[in-house]
C-alpha cells in the first residue's frame, strides 16, 4: 500500500520560509497526481497546491504569489515551498497521492493521505 510521509513542518517567524517534502513508499507504477492539502483547527481541509503527471499546477486561492509546488516523480517525491508565511498558513499539511500501483502483479489504483506535518507561524 502506498505510504506518503512528510517532512519539513516546524515553528517559524511571519515571513520566513519552509520547505515540505513528501515522499511516498509501495510499489508505484505511476503518478496521477500528487499535492499538498492543509487543516487548520475548526476548518475543513482544503488544497494548497496539487502537480499532476503532465506537470499541471494547481494552487488553492491567493497561494500561488507565495507557495511553489514541484515533483519528482522518479523519486516519489512532492515539495511545497513556502515564502512570506502568515499565521494564517499555520495548519497541519498533509501530502496526497494518487496513480496506480502494484498490488500482489496486478494494478490497481491508489489515493493515499500522509499522516500531515505542523507547520505554525508565529512569533
Amino acid at each position: 500500500q502506498v505510504q506518503p510521509v512528510e517532512s519539513g513542518g516546524g515553528l517559524v517567524q511571519p515571513g520566513g520560509s519552509l520547505r515540505l517534502s513528501c515522499v511516498a513508499s509501495g510499489s508505484i507504477l505511476r503518478f496521477n497526481v500528487m499535492g499538498w492539502y492543509r487543516q487548520a483547527p475548526g476548518k475543513t481541509r482544503e488544497l494548497v497546491a496539487a502537480i499532476s503527471r503532465g506537470g499541471s499546477t494547481n494552487y488553492g486561492d491567493s497561494l500561488k504569489d507565495r507557495f511553489t509546488i514541484a515533483e519528482d516523480f522518479a523519486k516519489n517525491t512532492v515539495y511545497l515551498q513556502m515564502n512570506s508565511l502568515k499565521p494564517e498558513d499555520t495548519a497541519v499539511y498533509y501530502c496526497h497521492a494518487a496513480g496506480t500501483e502494484v498490488v500482489d502483479g496486478d494494478q490497481q489504483h491508489f489515493n493515499s493521505w500522509g499522516q500531515g506535518t505542523q507547520v505554525t507561524v508565529s512569533s
